[in-house]
């Protein structure tokens, strides 16, 4: 297997294209936007940039890593040469449908099909092809280069053979993967997302402010982040998303939405991509200033 697409070009999508080059794969990320594909290779290159610094990655590796990948703003272009599709869109259930049903008409018969869906159901997304033994989940964690899990998710449908070349390709990326089965969340989601929102919750009752609940978590649980910090750096909409994917999975009240953050996405107010969240970010700056919104 060496010839790998990426389906989006955001920062997931990105990561899995820069960590699959870096490791000797040929690349195609694919994206709509031509604007998008520009910047995500300039991302890419300024990571390798880092990791040059940082002497985990020479000068040489990194020209041949960039020229490895290829970018198409055509899905059927971008696919038809495929051995393995990483699907990185958006954490939407009828897009991400819609791309893998044109995945199935265009990349090769042969061809893995993988989601790096954080919660959407793999069996639903494997329904809508007619090769669901060879649709499996690749969640990747962000950022993508230096987390070292993949959690690889087996659909209703998915082969043993699929599971396991997925496993290895995994392994040959310097990843750790964990297998899992397909219901709402997997693991991580489905353990994180509710500490996320119990976390939400103690600020929108009144117990504590935002800096008050991430320091009990950072230095009390040694958590290297905070809840509302890593919430806005995943993105508040993202975190809202698969809360909604648990509670209506399971139909279980303990996983329905904080009001709070409801209303902070709904305002547009969705972490470190707007500039606001429970934190105030400020381009170049590590300063982690809480919004004036939670001040005291």
């Amino acid at each position: 297997m060496k010839a790998i697409s990426v389906i989006g070009s955001g920062t997931m999508g990105n990561g899995i294209a820069h960590v699959f080059a870096q490791h000797g794969y040929h690349v195609s990320l694919v994206d709509i936007s031509a604007a998008q594909l520009e910047k995500a290779i300039t991302t890419i290159s300024k990571n390798m940039d880092r990791q040059v610094s940082k002497g985990t990655l020479s000068e040489s590796e990194k020209v041949s890593a960039l020229a490895r990948i290829i970018t198409f703003t055509s899905l059927e272009d971008g696919v038809k040469n495929a051995d393995l599709v990483v699907e990185a869109a958006t954490e939407n259930m009828s897009l991400k449908l819609d791309i893998f049903r044109q995945l199935d008409q265009f990349a090769p018969s042969s061809a893995i099909l993988a989601s790096n869906t954080s919660s959407i159901s793999i069996t639903k997304i494997a329904a809508v092809t007619k090769r669901p033994s060879q649709v499996i989940g690749m969640h990747f964690m962000n950022p993508v280069p230096v987390m070292k899990l993949v959690e690889v998710i087996r659909g209703y449908a998915t082969s043993d053979e699929v599971t396991e070349i997925i496993m290895d390709l995994s392994r040959n990326l310097s990843k750790e993967p964990v297998e899992v089965n397909d219901y709402p969340g997997f693991v991580a989601n489905r353990i994180l997302m509710p500490m996320i929102n119990e976390a939400i919750y103690t600020l929108y009752e009144g117990v504590a402010g935002v800096s008050e609940i991430d320091t009990v978590m950072k230095l009390g649980m040694a958590h290297p982040m905070g809840p509302l910090q890593l919430a806005d750096f995943i993105g508040l909409d993202v975190c809202l998303s698969i809360l909604r994917v648990l509670h209506d999975g399971f139909g279980n009240p303990k996983y329905a939405p904080c009001p709070l953050l409801v209303n902070m996405v709904e305002a547009g107010f969705k972490g470190v991509k707007t500039g606001e969240g429970f934190y105030q970010y400020t381009p170049g700056s590590k300063d982690l200033v809480v919004s004036p919104r939670f001040s005291k």
